[in-house]
C-alpha cells in the first residue's frame, strides 16, 4: 500500500511538472474567555494572606437559641481555622479547630468534645460547603469555587452580578465597583437549603480590605442558624498558634 501511495505521488509530480512548495498550516487560536478576563480583577482585590487573626463581636442564634459571645479568630491559610469563644468576663466557653478535613471541638461549659470529619458541618449547612468557603466567608472573600468561566457575569447599578449553577446550587454574588463582594446566596430548593452572606462596613488592614461586618444566614436539615459578626480588631501575617488539647477528664459528644 505504501508502494502504490508512493508511486502516485511521482505520477503526479512527473504530469504536472510543477514546483513543490509548502503551504501554512492555520492553527487555531484558542479564542479568549470573556468571562475569566472579567473575573480577573475581581481575583486580584480578593484578601491575600499567610496568617489571618480577628476578634469579633458577635450574635449567635441556632435553632432560636440566641447567645451574645466573643469570637478570637485564627486562621493559617488554607490549612486550619481556629475559635475561641468567649462569654461575659472574657470566659471561654468552647473552642474549635476546623481543618480542610476534620472538626474538632472543646465545651468547657459541659466538659465534652466533638472529633468528627468535615462533613458534620453538613447538619447545619449546604452539601456544597468546604473548607475554602469557610474561610472565604470570614475574611470576606468571594468563594473561590464561584469565580469560574461558566459564571454569568452582569453589570447593574454600578454593582456586579455573578450568578450559575454549581453543583445543583444555585448561586448569585453580588459586588461592589471596588470588585468586593457585598452579598453571597447558595439556594438549593430541592434539598430546602440556603446560605445567606452579607458584608458591610468595609475598613482597610496592612493593605488589605475586609468587611468590618458579617451577617450569616443558614438553613440545612430543619436547622436554622444565624450569626452576627462585627469585627473590632484584625490583623495580618503576624505570628501565631493554635493551642488545642482535651482535658482528660472530658467526654467524647456524639
Amino acid at each position: 500500500m505504501i508502494s502504490i501511495v508512493s508511486c502516485a505521488a511521482r505520477k503526479h509530480m512527473v504530469k504536472t511538472d510543477s514546483v513543490a512548495t509548502t503551504t501554512a498550516i492555520a492553527v487555531p487560536v484558542k479564542p479568549i474567555n470573556n468571562v475569566e478576563t472579567k473575573l480577573a480583577p475581581i481575583r486580584a482585590q480578593q484578601v491575600s494572606f499567610n496568617t489571618f487573626s480577628g476578634k469579633a463581636k458577635t450574635n449567635l442564634d441556632i435553632n432560636g437559641n440566641s447567645n451574645d459571645c466573643t469570637l478570637n479568630i485564627r486562621i493559617s491559610n488554607n490549612k486550619k481555622i481556629w475559635v475561641s469563644i468567649t462569654a461575659l468576663l472574657g470566659i471561654e466557653v468552647a473552642r474549635a479547630q476546623i481543618t480542610p478535613d476534620s472538626i474538632m471541638v472543646i465545651n468547657r461549659l459541659q466538659g465534652t468534645y466533638l472529633k468528627k470529619p468535615f462533613n458534620f458541618i453538613y447538619n447545619y449547612a449546604n452539601k456544597q460547603v468546604n473548607y475554602a468557603m469557610l474561610q472565604a466567608l470570614l475574611v470576606g472573600n468571594a468563594i473561590p469555587s464561584l469565580l469560574n468561566d461558566s459564571t454569568v457575569y452582569e453589570e447593574v447599578n454600578n454593582n456586579i452580578n455573578l450568578s450559575g449553577n454549581l453543583q445543583d446550587i444555585m448561586y448569585k454574588l453580588i459586588l461592589g465597583n471596588d470588585f468586593k463582594v457585598t452579598q453571597t446566596s447558595l439556594a438549593n430548593d430541592k434539598q430546602g437549603q440556603s446560605l445567606q452572606i452579607k458584608y458591610d462596613s468595609f475598613t482597610a488592614s496592612a493593605g488589605q480590605k475586609m468587611p468590618s461586618q458579617i451577617n450569616i444566614a443558614s438553613t440545612a436539615n430543619n436547622n436554622k442558624v444565624h450569626v452576627n459578626m462585627h469585627y473590632i480588631r484584625v490583623d495580618f501575617n503576624q505570628p501565631q498558634d493554635y493551642p488545642f488539647s482535651i482535658p482528660n477528664d472530658y467526654t467524647p459528644q456524639n
